[in-house]
């Protein structure tokens, strides 16, 4: 059976929270390299539909397919979040342990790595993101915008084929804004598979291959960045865009 071209697939998918739907028939693809950008105003599901992927929160109904494979019940949980990683809004790091260690511990207990070899792909992602010469540090010597690349480096440090950010620049102070982003730019010019929640159009438009906007529930509207910026079809689409970039 040839595999499917594309990484991830999600298929018909929803949530609820009691008798709340928050996601309603969600369904797309994810081909390998694409880096996707997902906007919206808030509330309208963007962050729920990214924990459903990666089963922070359990759908209510549909399929997430991996690789062709159902994630929920042909992949090991522990596997499927080392090939498909997150990094979230608020950084979630150890605050008990250095930098270093934050990026090292789930090298070693999921995947299994022995210290040293952990260590070594930790200093090389560190590097990667600026932030080698911190790795001694603790988290709150830091500020926002570094420890989200320490974020990032331990994400990528686990050699996820797919790496899910949820508005990974919301937290941060204005001008701590750019230096996430640029770490974002690098791994999507060096191939990485990226689905992206953000509030940042201009990064969207300047770096996604694909945008889809989200609105109360639903996919409204799918497709490149120069339709969805340009040419939106939907009325909704139009109205979202000029509110956020006129403000």
């Amino acid at each position: 059976m040839q595999e499917p071209s594309y990484v991830l697939e999600i298929s018909h998918l929803n949530k609820c929270f009691g008798t709340h739907e928050v996601l309603t028939d969600i369904s797309f693809t994810v081909q390998t390299g694409d880096v996707t950008c997902i906007i919206g105003a808030s509330g309208s599901g963007k962050s729920t539909l990214l924990r459903c992927i990666n089963f922070l929160e359990d759908p209510t109904a549909g399929q997430i397919l991996f690789h062709g494979r159902d994630a929920e019940t042909q992949w090991k949980r522990a596997e499927y979040h080392a090939k498909v990683g997150m990094v979230f809004q608020s950084f979630n790091l150890f605050n008990n342990m250095t930098v270093l260690d934050n990026c090292v511990a789930g090298q070693v207990k999921v995947l299994g790595r022995d210290r040293k070899t952990a260590v070594q792909k930790s200093v090389q992602y560190l590097d990667k993101v600026g932030m080698a010469p911190y790795q001694n540090a603790r988290p709150a010597q830091l500020s926002g915008g570094q420890k989200q690349r320490v974020a990032i480096a331990r994400a990528l440090a686990m050699d996820p084929e797919v790496l899910l950010f949820d508005e990974p620049t919301s937290a941060l102070d204005p001008e701590m804004v750019g230096e996430v982003l640029a770490v974002m730019r690098d791994l999507a010019q060096g191939g990485l598979t990226m689905l992206i929640v953000t509030h940042e159009m201009s990064f969207a438009r300047d770096v996604a291959n694909r945008v889809i906007f989200m609105d109360q529930g639903l996919i409204a509207e799918d497709g490149a960045p120069s339709e969805i910026f340009t040419q939106p079809k939907q009325a909704r689409t139009r109205e979202f865009l000029s509110r956020v970039l006129n403000r």
